[in-house]
């Protein structure tokens, strides 16, 4: 490894949102978006989740 290769800004192996993304390749780009799907989807399990347990609860103490 060179000492340059030191010097090139790393490119994250996540997504942050609003970051720069015009030196990325289209495959960086589609794994990016495939990465956001994911996430998406965890996020969405996870308030229906969270919503299935809130109704649940609202369910006991209303009977």
């Amino acid at each position: 490894m060179s000492f340059l290769d030191d010097e090139r800004p790393k490119k994250p192996k996540t997504h942050e949102l609003g970051c720069d993304l015009s030196m990325l390749s289209v495959n960086e780009l589609e794994s990016r978006i495939d990465l956001l799907r994911q996430e998406i989807a965890r996020l969405e399990a996870e308030k229906e989740a969270k919503a299935a347990g809130r109704r649940a609860a609202d369910s006991l103490f209303r009977s």
